[in-house]
């Protein structure tokens, strides 16, 4: 494999996964709990994860507070994976996700996050700039913590691109609007994300390209659209690629999405085209939603279902 200089992945609001899993939810009433694991969580932390099984080099970052914050960097280290995150005042938050084995539905319920401090903020800046010297790409990852800036990512897209650095966003609302602006390399909205960002609702492939489109009319390069079940959508300046995953008994979505960034890193590091990534992203988003609570995909594992993935090209 080719050497590259390592992936910085940003998680300004981490969390502590809590996920539970029982037999079948009764709501409003007693559930009994049959297992139960805690992992490292936030979508940068997720693709670290997965980079990591990639064997490609990569750094989390972030803003951590509190007890359960050093239990995310012990996590992070037991699995090997470098971390720079900046200690800040409160508690990092809780994310509990319940996973019905009946149903095989996983539901979740997040906190806010801690309340990030605008000296904190700049400290970040300073020093997400500085491990920018040594990175080929950075992804910049999931909800603002209360009180960040909305344009944040921006400013942190605006640094990377003074660095020759690219970034893949991958945020929601305000955080991806506002990120937008600043012109990332690529993007990795979700179905629902993008029809929030357009206001607009899509019924056909044709309709997300052309949404798509008019992002990459703006400057960016490539826009991932996922849709769960359905597939993704990846669209670059010459050309669309529609993929359709193989079927599999959806064991949890958590990381599905992470999964599919991180995969688009390492596409992007290995110089694939556009059906090869839509390939590799759209495995690697399968197979971890095929895994129980937050485990994700393995290299191996993504390498043996490529060719399963059901493609059509646009021109």
């Amino acid at each position: 494999m080719k050497q590259h200089s390592p992936v910085i992945t940003v998680t300004l609001n981490p969390a502590l996964d809590k996920t539970v899993t029982i037999e079948r939810f009764e709501y409003g009433g007693l559930n009994r709990i049959k297992d139960m694991r805690t992992d490292a969580g936030g979508k940068g932390i997720n693709v670290a994860k997965v980079l990591k099984q990639f064997s490609l080099d990569v750094t989390a970052m972030g803003l951590i507070a509190g007890f359960q914050g050093q239990v995310i960097q012990e996590k992070l280290k037991k699995l090997g994976i470098r971390s720079v995150f900046l200690d800040t005042e409160g508690e990092t938050r809780t994310n509990l996700k319940v996973v019905d084995e009946q149903t095989k539905q996983t539901t979740e319920l997040n906190e806010p996050g801690i309340t990030a401090q605008s000296s904190k903020l700049q400290d970040f800046i300073a020093r997400f700039e500085a491990e920018l010297s040594s990175a080929s790409l950075a992804v910049l990852g999931g909800s603002l913590p209360p009180g960040t800036p909305a344009d944040y990512y921006g400013t942190l897209i605006e640094s990377a691109k003074n660095k020759q650095v690219r970034t893949i966003l991958d945020a929601d609302g305000e955080a991806l609007k506002q990120g937008i602006e600043a012109i990332p390399f690529a993007i990795k909205p979700n179905i629902h994300e993008l029809e929030m960002l357009t206001g607009r609702t899509f019924t056909t492939d044709e309709q997300i390209i052309s949404a798509a489109g008019a992002l990459i009319e703006r400057g960016i390069e490539y826009v991932a659209v996922s849709m769960g079940g359905e597939g993704s959508l990846l669209v670059s300046r010459t050309e669309a690629v529609r993929a359709r995953p193989f079927p599999i008994t959806p064991m949890s979505t958590v990381g599905a999405g992470d999964s599919m960034v991180a995969t688009l890193v390492y596409c992007f590091l290995q110089e694939l085209s556009l059906e090869q990534t839509a390939r590799w992203t759209s495995a690697a988003g399968t197979i971890t939603a095929s895994k129980p609570g937050t485990q994700v995909c393995s290299l191996p594992e993504v390498q043996a279902r490529i060719d399963d993935v059901i493609i059509k090209r646009y021109p």
